[in-house]
């Protein structure tokens, strides 16, 4: 009986650390998050919306690097899109390009041999975000969901896309795979790199700053701004571009669990006559995701709002669209470890042309989606909901 007792306050005592560690953190973070200025750039911009052209247009790109090679991903598997990058990589990196690549430790796939036979051919290798005292907890759920590609400091690569055959649609779980990714050349490049730099040097690598790391850049035709932001001020952001659309809009999220001041924000633009869709899988990949969207779902409905599941493979782009005046490409989910714990970042994108090219393909997507009714609402099973019971309880980390 003494030890269930001392084995229940073990339990408690570990809950309350656990949630001390996670809150404190939190404010920690936001107490020390930049609200980044949005300086407006005018670059050109490629939108990539499959695979295949993101992969064969990244290469083509990193094949060519004369000075150096940024690399920033969230996920880099060692399969066989991922081998051909690491090999490209390490040529590079013997070629004598500077070549620093950037992972999350959680959703990097690489084996401890991969990663030293790359430092030896030369390649400037780190994790983001270390675990850190004194909230171990919460710097432990902290992720860099950022995926950044510079090369010589005049093309980048801002998007959802990660490396790993999955994002070509080999992966039989999920199958064909949509994302967005935007390539940039020119101006504009210069926040990525930034950005990058920054994220290097929080990794605890040496601070790089060097004049060949910022060329001269030409400006092109498309408006644009990049939003980084460091869990703190994105809620905020999105909240501000839904609070001024008139007409329409469109978002296409892997991930909707968005917290009570997002979905108010929807909900009163659909009561002012705006019209909104939207869109995000009908399959899961990760547990208790997408039972978590589930309770946000009623009140949209009723509001009038649409929302499509897609279910020709898994849907994993991140955008807005406003009154096709405004896109909203990156890395940011419209959940709340987006909006509160991660870091991410964001290109919005005000030329009319580049956005009519993002909508067309959320309204191609929505058109072969499946569209949720109250009625299809109403019928989920008994378990499912129990599971979004549960999921609601531990959304804030999903």
């Amino acid at each position: 009986m003494n030890g269930m007792i001392i084995t229940l306050v073990i339990i408690v005592l570990l809950f309350i650390w656990l949630r001390m560690d996670f809150v404190l953190g939190q404010k920690k973070q936001r107490k020390e998050a930049t609200r980044h200025t949005q300086v407006t750039r005018y670059g050109n911009v490629n939108f990539l919306a499959t695979g295949d052209d993101f992969f064969e247009a990244l290469f083509a790109d990193l094949s060519q690097a004369e000075h150096h090679i940024h690399l920033l991903f969230y996920i880099f598997k060692e399969d066989h899109i991922g081998k051909k990058a690491l090999k490209i990589l390490a040529d590079k990196a013997q070629e004598g390009v500077t070549v620093r690549v950037l992972v999350d430790r959680f959703g990097c796939e690489l084996s401890r041999k991969t990663i030293k036979q790359l430092k030896k051919k030369g390649v400037r290798f780190a994790y983001s975000h270390p675990i850190s005292f004194p909230y171990l907890f919460f710097t432990l759920n902290r992720r860099n969901h950022r995926k950044l590609v510079i090369v010589d400091g005049r093309v980048g690569y801002i998007g959802g896309f990660n490396i790993g055959d999955e994002y070509l649609g080999r992966d039989p779980k999920f199958g064909p795979w949509r994302d967005f990714h935007l390539r940039l050349n020119g101006d504009g490049v210069q926040d990525l790199q930034e950005q990058f730099l920054e994220d290097w040097q929080t990794a605890k690598q040496k601070f790089v700053r060097e004049e060949a790391l910022y060329p001269s850049l030409r400006e092109g035709p498309h408006p644009l701004r990049i939003l980084p932001t460091d869990g703190s001020y994105l809620e905020e952001s999105f909240i501000s571009l839904i609070s001024q659309a008139k007409k329409t809009i469109t978002i296409g999220t892997p991930y909707y669990i968005p917290g009570k001041p997002l979905q108010k924000a929807l909900i009163e633009a659909a009561k002012r006559g705006v019209d909104i869709r939207l869109i995000l899988p009908k399959k899961g990949d990760h547990p208790f995701v997408k039972e978590a969207a589930f309770p946000y779902f009623k009140d949209l409905l009723v509001a009038g709002i649409e929302v499509y599941q897609y279910y020709r493979g898994f849907f994993h782009a991140k955008a807005i669209v406003i009154d096709t005046q405004m896109a909203d490409v990156g890395t940011a989910n419209f959940d709340k470890r987006s909006f509160h714990i991660n870091h991410e970042i964001n290109c919005l994108l005000y030329d009319q042309r580049i956005v009519q090219v993002v909508l067309d393909q959320l309204e191609h997507d929505i058109f072969t989606a499946q569209r949720m009714t109250i009625e299809t609402f109403n019928s989920r099973p008994f378990l499912q909901r129990g599971k979004e019971k549960l999921a609601t309880l531990i959304s804030g980390l999903l």
